[in-house]
């Protein structure tokens, strides 16, 4: 025996629920957007996808598949010349569901489906953001303005010296006289010892 697809069922079978599906997706491609209860919308969500990848074929083949289902050839010809085109670059998630709240008379909860006709922006892979991150910016080269600005500095002072650090200095000049010349042996030649004076023996 087979079994029933998951979800609410709607209508009183299969046959009417495939009749129901597919004129609420006939609906949804002549207006764009349709409300209804949120177990239809949900259910009417991969019927219309369906419908718009065929679409997005464009072949005969796949107008006379969707014919089969939507009778009506004027929304057949709005979806696959009209709305195929807006949605040729994204790659599925072709309508939207919005819940409205609760119906008055019986409380169902309610919702907006429509198609998502805005044009896709495609995200950068995090290859290409790090790759992106580490080459050099192509606007770098930018000429910077010169300006001929003259930075002034403050005068400097003359030294002022104290009475301590002249004291200092005449106390050095003093030790520096008195001190005997004493040559300093050169840098390249060898310090040699005194020598000893020679002792004759008799």
């Amino acid at each position: 025996m087979p079994r029933p697809a998951k979800g609410a069922r709607l209508g009183a079978g299969p046959a009417h629920e495939r009749l129901l599906l597919a004129q609420l997706a006939s609906q949804l491609f002549e207006h764009r957007s349709i409300q209804t209860t949120e177990a239809k919308a949900k259910r009417l969500r991969p019927v219309a996808e369906r419908y718009i990848t065929f679409a997005k074929r464009g072949d005969l083949a796949s107008r006379r598949r969707v014919m089969r289902s939507i009778g009506s050839k004027t929304v057949v010809h709005e979806l696959f010349t009209e709305i195929a085109p807006l949605v040729a670059e994204r790659q599925g998630g072709y309508t939207r569901i919005v819940k409205t709240g609760f119906r008055k008379g019986d409380n169902a909860p309610m919702a907006v489906i429509e198609l998502v006709l805005e044009p896709v922006t495609p995200k950068r892979s995090s290859r290409s953001r790090t790759a992106a991150a580490t080459a050099p910016a192509a606007g770098s080269d930018v000429p910077v303005e010169e300006t001929n600005t003259i930075e002034e500095s403050a005068p400097i002072e003359a030294e002022t010296e104290t009475p301590a650090a002249a004291e200092v200095e005449e106390s050095a000049a003093e030790t520096a006289s008195e001190a005997p010349d004493v040559e300093a042996p050169a840098a390249d030649e060898p310090a040699v010892p005194d020598e000893k004076p020679a002792t004759t023996t008799s």
